[in-house]
């Protein structure tokens, strides 16, 4: 195995741990270590496949810094009434699209299974995350994070960061 191939597998397995590790502080209510996976400026987005492809730059839900993303978690804590809900995260194996200027751009796959506090489960979300990553001393952090949702409808119950 080259060097390259050593370096880009990895490259691979950072990019599904930083994943699997964003999914569990969100499955686990840890919201409050949600902002920390990003750098300060940001750009984190929820749209729809059509939005997306058709450039549109609206979202569902938009922040460009930690303190907005700081602000949507405190809100969920104390000020936004909505019926108790967790999710549980099934995330793909990051796939990457480039690299230059020190950014990585990946796409990953992801589902989430929403669970009512009734126990019922449904098929909340499908689609794919479009980032952008930066190495910020040895760790990947989200400078851009895209959530592009499969479906064009969203459920008026969208309140926990996909």
């Amino acid at each position: 195995m080259s060097a390259t191939d050593l370096a880009a597998a990895g490259l691979q397995l950072r990019l599904a741990q930083l994943n699997a590790d964003y999914a569990r502080a969100l499955d686990d209510d840890r919201m409050e270590e949600w902002p920390e996976f990003f750098t300060d400026p940001c750009l984190y987005v929820i749209t729809t496949a059509d939005n997306q492809r058709h450039g549109h730059t609206a979202g569902i839900v938009y922040a460009d810094s930690q303190g907005m993303l700081r602000d949507r978690v405190a809100a969920l804590r104390q000020a936004n009434v909505y019926e108790r809900q967790a999710y549980r995260h099934v995330v793909g194996l990051p796939a990457v699209r480039g690299e230059a200027d020190s950014l990585v751009r990946v796409e990953t796959a992801f589902l989430v299974v929403r669970i009512m506090r009734d126990g019922r489960m449904d098929l909340f979300a499908t689609g794919r995350y479009l980032d952008a990553l930066v190495d910020e001393g040895g760790a990947l952090r989200f400078r851009e994070r895209m959530v592009v949702c499969d479906n064009n409808r969203f459920d008026t119950l969208l309140a926990i960061p996909l």
